[in-house]
């Protein structure tokens, strides 16, 4: 586990800091949450954010948006370059007030990088000009599905399980096997699922297969390999996708997701 080390926002006299960070693949940043906004932007590699409700994957050209005061925790799946913005709870008012994972277009992307660049510089009539134009791209950015439902942490097993799958949602591994480290026999997960989640193991395993599949598309790996990592065959993989999504892999990662 890694303690998150945002800039000293307090002592900030700027409306709007940014940085870049770059995290190996298996790192976890534990929760924690800020008083300013965040926008956490994945220039490549794929995320977990973990918040009290739903975790969200990030794939490449995706971000999150979280308001001032959301808890979160960053899972690290693939070796990740992320780029962070940091909105002042003044700033942070004229955008959402709910978690919110969006597509970063060309023109979001260099502002993105170009207010990190100006985080060194700070070139007045030119940064605040770079603020007022990324939040206007971040009010029009297109939104993204790709979250799955998470327990609110009361019962420890629960979350412990959840994690577990998250961390490897392959049909190699069965919910026995993943039950064993809780503490908890698989009736009482089975049980705890249904009451926080509303869903059986197999079904909340299946949105976190989508959504690793639809992240690892838009990554650009083979659909073979995505099927095999999560325990298919290709044509059963291609086939629940399909059903689950309405689309075929291919078909998602031409026409584009979400």
């Amino acid at each position: 586990m890694a303690r998150a080390t945002p800039p000293d926002l307090n002592a900030s006299a700027l409306p709007l800091r940014a940085l870049a960070r770059s995290y190996p693949r298996g790192l976890f940043i534990e929760p924690h949450q800020h008083e300013w906004g965040q926008l956490l932007y994945a220039m490549s590699g794929i995320m977990w954010v973990e918040t009290p409700h739903e975790a969200l994957v990030v794939p490449p050209q995706r971000g999150v948006w979280l308001p001032p005061g959301v808890a979160h925790g960053i899972r690290v799946v693939s070796e990740l370059e992320m780029r962070n913005i940091y909105l002042s709870p003044e700033l942070a008012q004229s955008l959402k007030t709910d978690v919110q994972v969006f597509e970063v277009r060309p023109l979001l992307r260099e502002l993105i990088l170009a207010l990190v660049e100006q985080e060194r510089q700070q070139e007045a009539p030119y940064y605040r000009a770079l603020v007022e134009l990324g939040v206007l791209e971040l009010r029009r950015a297109r939104r993204s599905r790709l979250r799955v439902p998470l327990p609110d942490g009361n019962d420890r097993r629960l979350l412990q399980l959840c994690q577990a799958v998250m961390a490897n949602p392959s049909l190699a591994t069965s919910f026995d096997q993943h039950a064993q480290g809780t503490g908890a026999s698989v009736r009482t997960l089975a049980r705890l699922l249904q009451r926080e989640l509303g869903m059986g193991f197999a079904e909340w395993r299946r949105q976190v297969q989508l959504a690793i599949a639809a992240a690892a598309l838009i990554e650009g790996r083979a659909v073979n390999r995505i099927a095999h990592e999560l325990g298919y065959q290709p044509a059963s993989f291609s086939e629940m996708f399909r059903r689950e999504l309405g689309v075929t892999p291919s078909e998602y990662r031409a026409h584009g997701p979400d």
